[in-house]
């Protein structure tokens, strides 16, 4: 790339139109941009990268002050002259010019005030074969930007610190720590994605973390099961989700706790068995004691029961009489009964009679059995032609029923199917306005993880402003003491310079002092001394003049020393500037409030995301729902069309039918219902009637063969005979009684002459509650050691089912913990955090190094020259503090032979080394960048350090770069540079606007 021409109008500082020939200024391969402080040196470097991209650079953007609108517009230019900036140069074998003008307030062409003008920008390209400018495509100002940077093929930011080689910048990259360094090259290099690479391996880290703590809590939780199944026989340490050899450790715990389960299972089984056994004996001895007992007992109340049979024996006597006449009336029993079932047999028949006759119709009621039974026949033979038309009837009354439930069902389904419609009409609605809901909550979830990655580069912004604005009033005072310091230092040289002159003045006096007759004079060489001057009053003698020698060095040393920590502190502020940028602390901390706060909100609304997605899930399946019952609806209601056609024609044809069947009844039912009743009442009747004559003769019957039953029984009359007969009850009380005496009296009998009973009541009695409260404790322990045995089986069933699943859980966790365990290490391989990365050095900052240490060589080329062979510069791996490795940069001084840090280098040697490596940097970048190859070259100060020697030494370096065809122009207003360099670009500055002055390398 090289500059040909450029074109300033109302720019910066430049009111007028100005003008720069780099063609001529480059002819010379080395040419001076000078002027006063203030003049706009850097206001031409500005507008080249303004021409390029659109923007200058980003320490100066903000800085520039402007008027109607636009901060790079001048404030001497006319209004009406628009602000507009035309750079001609040659890039890629391409000669272009671009102009670029900012956004501005023009005045109106009618009547006052002021109209915005929108930002314009024109790429014209050189035709050589035409000999004309041809103008772009692009119009753009951005799309001119782009393709500007695509044949340069660096950045603005690389363009800035490439081109216009910012001393400062590199003094400070000289002294800079690791992170500084890195950001510098990062920006220039492009190394993000190697961040990136960094940081999705952190993520995969923590992904894989989780996946692992969360099986870990799965184990850990079925671990706890265990240890609650096992009770006391499992111990389990304090283990937490992602401790190494939680794995082995649950499972060797599990594998104690079923061991130690076994052994109490077997100790549970032979406690039980012993239990038991005790058990059997004590019963075997309370099953004998109950056994003396109730033998005692049983002869005991043999004994009483003999006595009370005895004192009741004339009682059973009496009985037995009783019982004798009764079984004699018992042969007549069987006659009497016969007489008495006929006479209520008689007394039933002729009453039913009675009731059957008055239910029948006037004309029936006095027919005898056999017309009643031939009238029933007739109306049983007319019921039974009615059967069919019941049958019709019946069904009849079904397929009223059945129309009926179709008529429930329709209507059912007609209300479905309408509140299905409803439902579904709103559906679009519905979704839209869920899925709306969905997609606010992602895209909230989306702003809340930007706003959250932006808030720690705020955060860290906001602290360099605040420690800029400390070191800003830290700064004004060392500026302070420096200058209070300096006056002192002056003062005390000036008093210095004038004891010394008066000293100077008074010399004579003092050497006269000296002088000896004889001896000759230290001037003149004369023995004699006729006439020695004399002291005056107020002589300064040596002491004074050394006392204050030595007062104005310790004050210049004052003073040195307080210009160098103010110098210090401006760098200091000058890299907190550039941290924290301008604006105000409290500006900051607003933007930093608002940014966390909008953070909290959309994070806020990024929480309605789950319940939104499970609104929408169960809305989409109440719309499934709806939609099937709507289709079964109509279907059900298609299919009831023909089903009730058919019912409606069954019906007409049943109901012609009973028209015909049911005559002047109601319904076929009402006359079978008359037809019936009739039937059942003459059957009744003629029943009745048949029934009674029967009844009558039965009853004369009876009375013969009760008379004759009782004489032969030895009764005198049958009234006798009834009354000695007992009735079925009081006989079997009566002979109960006797077999109860009889069977009493033959088991005492029996027990008193039992031997064991005897036997036992010979004993002395038994003490039954003893042997029972053994017995009661005997069941206790029984009972106690099985449960105890049933807990220690449970407990291992518990503990295999749960190891199995630990084991299975623990098959699954191998996998992942193995891949956890890989990205881990290469994500702290890669973040420098991995004992393995023993430098401790990131991805990003192992190829930054990679790029330093490339730019540490093609920097040394040129420093050795620049030093006469005594630097050498060199890339360190090296650790600064506790920081990481990779970035260090360290200078080796040939005359030591020692490596020492950049920072330890003077003022001047710090200017010609940074030059060195800005240089080699922008070789480095260039070459990064394509082999663009750059043919002008800025250098902004620093000159001013050196020494006559050392600045002869650099200009032969500078000058060197013509050899490549180059042309290096550098910004300084050191006077020695304007004898030195004779080719110059010379910025004045005035009243109403700076202007340029320009002469070439042989003019004058």
């Amino acid at each position: 790339m090289r500059l040909h021409r450029l074109e300033m109008t109302a720019f910066g500082p430049f009111g007028s139109t100005q003008t720069v020939d780099f063609d001529e200024l480059s002819a010379a391969g080395l040419f001076l941009l000078h002027g006063p402080t203030g003049a706009g040196k850097t206001s031409v470097l500005d507008a080249v990268c303004y021409a390029l991209y659109g923007k200058v650079p980003g320490a100066r953007e903000s800085g520039h002050s402007g008027a109607q609108g636009s901060p790079l517009r001048s404030d001497h230019a006319d209004p009406a002259v628009s602000t507009r900036v035309t750079l001609e140069l040659t890039v890629a074998g391409r000669r272009l010019e671009v102009t670029r003008q900012p956004a501005w307030l023009r005045p109106k062409k009618r009547g006052s005030g002021t109209t915005p003008e929108k930002a314009q920008s024109l790429l014209r390209e050189y035709d050589t074969a035409a000999g004309l400018w041809k103008t772009t495509g692009s119009r753009s100002h951005q799309e001119i930007g782009e393709e500007i940077t695509q044949l340069l093929g660096m950045s603005r930011d690389q363009f800035c610190q490439v081109v216009l080689l910012p001393q400062g910048d590199f003094a400070r990259f000289l002294r800079a720590d690791a992170e500084a360094r890195g950001k510098l090259l990062g920006r220039l290099f492009a190394t993000e994605r190697f961040g990136e690479v960094e940081k999705r391996l952190a993520e995969r880290r923590r992904s894989t973390e989780a996946r692992v703590k969360e099986a870990d809590a799965d184990l850990l939780a079925r671990a706890h099961r265990m240890q609650q199944a096992a009770g006391d026989a499992m111990e389990l340490p304090a283990l937490a989700p992602g401790d190494p050899g939680l794995a082995e450790t649950v499972l060797t715990a599990a594998a104690v706790a079923r061991s130690t389960a076994r052994e109490q299972l077997a100790v549970a089984r032979s406690a039980l068995d012993a239990a038991e056994t005790s058990r059997e004996q004590v019963l075997r001895e309370t099953s004998e004691a109950r056994e003396l007992a109730r033998l005692q007992r049983r002869f005991a109340e043999a004994r009483e029961q003999a006595r009370r049979l005895e004192e009741g024996a004339a009682a059973y006597r009496e009985a037995q009489e009783v019982m004798e006449r009764s079984r004699k009336a018992e042969a007549v029993a069987p006659a009497l009964d016969l007489r008495r079932s006929a006479e209520a047999e008689h007394r039933r028949a002729a009453a039913a009679e009675e009731r059957a006759r008055d239910r029948l119709p006037a004309g029936l009621a006095d027919d005898g059995a056999a017309g009643l039974a031939a009238a029933a026949r007739r109306a049983a033979e007319e019921l039974g032609g009615l059967e069919s038309a019941r049958r019709a009837e019946s069904r009849l009354h079904a397929l009223a029923a059945e129309r009926e439930r179709l008529d429930r069902q329709e209507r059912a389904d007609e209300e479905a199917l309408q509140e299905a419609e409803e439902w579904l009409a709103g559906w679009e609605e519905t979704r839209a306005a869920l899925q709306d809901r969905v997609d606010a909550a992602q895209e909230a979830a989306a702003r809340a993880e930007q706003l959250a990655a932006r808030q720690e580069p705020a955060r860290r912004r906001l602290e360099a402003a605040r420690e800029r604005d400390r070191l800003a009033v830290r700064a004004e005072a060392a500026r302070d003491e420096a200058a209070a310091a300096r006056e002192s230092a002056l003062a005390a040289h000036e008093h210095w310079n004038t004891l010394r002159e008066q000293r100077l003045d008074g010399i004579a006096a003092e050497l006269a002092a000296a002088l000896r007759d004889g001896e000759p004079c230290a001037v003149c060489g004369s023995p004699d001394h006729p006439a020695p001057a004399g002291k005056d009053v107020g002589h300064v003698d040596r002491a004074t003049e050394e006392a204050a020698r030595l007062d104005h060095r310790t004050r210049q040393q004052q003073a040195d020393e307080a210009e160098r920590r103010h110098a210090g502190l401006r760098e200091a502020l000058a890299a907190a500037v550039a941290e924290a940028g301008e604006e105000p602390a409290a500006h900051l901390a607003r933007e930093l409030a608002e940014l966390t706060e909008r953070h909290r909100a959309e994070h806020l609304a990024a929480s309605d995301l789950h319940p939104a997605r499970e609104e929408l899930r169960r809305a989409e399946q109440e719309h499934a729902r709806r939609t099937a019952a709507r289709q079964e609806a109509a279907v059900r209601a298609a299919a009831r069309v023909g089903h009730r056609e058919r019912l409606d024609q069954e019906r007409a044809t049943l109901a012609r039918e009973l028209t015909e069947a049911r005559g002047a009844a109601v319904s076929v039912a009402a006359r079978a219902a008359q037809l019936e009743n009739a039937v059942a009442l003459l059957d009744a009747a003629a029943e009745a009637a048949r029934a009674a004559e029967t009844a009558a003769h039965r009853l004369k019957d009876a009375d013969a063969r009760l008379a004759d039953a009782a004489y032969r029984a030895g009764f005198d009359t049958p009234r006798a005979a009834a009354d000695a007969l007992l009735d079925a009850a009081a006989h079997r009380a009566l002979q109960r009684r006797l077999d109860a005496w009889q069977h009493e009296h033959a088991a005492v009998r029996a027990v008193l002459a039992e031997e064991d009973t005897a036997a036992a009541a010979q004993l002395p009695p038994v003490d039954l509650t003893a042997a029972t409260a053994a017995l009661d404790a005997a069941d206790l322990r029984v009972r106690r050691t099985a449960s105890a045995h049933d807990a220690a089986v449970r407990r291992c069933a518990d503990l295999d089912r749960l190891s199995a699943e630990a084991h299975r859980a623990a098959r699954a966790l191998a996998p992942l913990r193995a891949e956890h365990d890989k990205v881990a290490r290469m994500a702290g391989l890669a973040a420098g955090t991995s004992a393995d990365n023993e430098r401790r050095m990131r991805l990003e900052s192992y190829v930054l190094a990679a790029r330093l240490e490339q730019v540490a060589a093609a920097a040394t080329a040129r420093l050795l020259r620049m030093s006469s062979g005594r630097y050498t510069l060199v890339h360190s791996d090296g650790r600064s503090g506790r920081g990481r490795s990779g970035l260090g940069l360290h200078v080796v001084d040939a005359w030591t032979g020692r490596e020492r840090d950049t920072a330890t280098l003077s003022g001047g040697e710090t200017f010609f080394a940074s030059l060195a490596l800005a240089l080699g940097l922008a070789d480095v970048v260039t070459e990064e960048a394509g082999g663009v190859r750059l043919d002008t070259l800025f250098i902004d100060e620093g000159f001013g350090s050196l020494d006559d020697q050392t600045l002869d030494e650099v200009l032969d370096v500078l000058d060197s770069l013509r050899e490549r065809d180059r042309s290096v122009g550098i910004v300084s207003h050191v006077a020695d540079l304007r004898r030195r360099v004779h080719a110059q670009l010379e910025v004045v500055k005035g009243r109403q606007g700076s202007a340029v002055r320009q002469r070439g390398a042989v003019s004058r």
